[in-house]
């Protein structure tokens, strides 16, 4: 890869930004509202638009709790995101497991937190933007290394992905 296609490579993440736990609306979203959020700060790292339909689905699968008055509050969106970008590299029933187990352990603040924190970390480190992977949080466990190692494949798969896309547009 040419150092020009290495400069687009960096600037088509260069944006991404998760928005922390306090910063998502808490008002309620309804269905196409929440999609049209999701995918908006997903836009740097997935092709793949976030849609009404596929946010229904993971209610019904139980991964999130029904909408009350069919909006969506803060932590359904940020159970959704999770969803969103763990769903590339792992399957429904290891994200449903993975939630259940986070449930029981911290609070869906502290766990998004951590998740946005570290994304944006990873991503950094994967895209040159940073020359290390920096310790977030202070607590050391299973779960968080679990967590750290999707971010991990996460981030390189949007690697890849952004690769191959820059290939195949030098290709055509």
């Amino acid at each position: 890869m040419n150092r020009i296609e290495k400069e687009l490579l960096i600037e088509s993440i260069k944006d991404f930004d998760l928005p922390e736990y306090n910063e998502i609306p808490n008002v309620g979203l309804y269905l196409e509202q929440t999609a049209k959020y999701i995918s908006e700060y997903l836009k740097p790292i997935q092709s793949t638009p976030v849609t009404g339909s596929m946010i229904s689905n993971y209610v019904k699968k139980g991964l999130v709790s029904n909408p009350i008055k069919k909006q969506y509050n803060r932590e359904q969106i940020a159970y959704l995101f999770f969803i969103f970008i763990a769903k590339t590299v792992i399957s429904m029933e290891d994200i449903k497991l993975l939630l259940n187990l986070q449930r029981e352990i911290y609070e869906p603040n502290v766990a998004y937190n951590y998740f946005q924190e570290e994304l944006e970390n990873v991503l950094g480190f994967v895209f040159e933007t940073k020359d290390n992977i920096d310790e977030i949080g202070t607590q050391q466990s299973e779960e968080k290394m679990i967590l750290r190692n999707i971010i991990v494949a996460v981030a390189h798969k949007v690697y890849i992905d952004k690769c191959f896309k820059i290939l195949h547009d030098k290709a055509e």
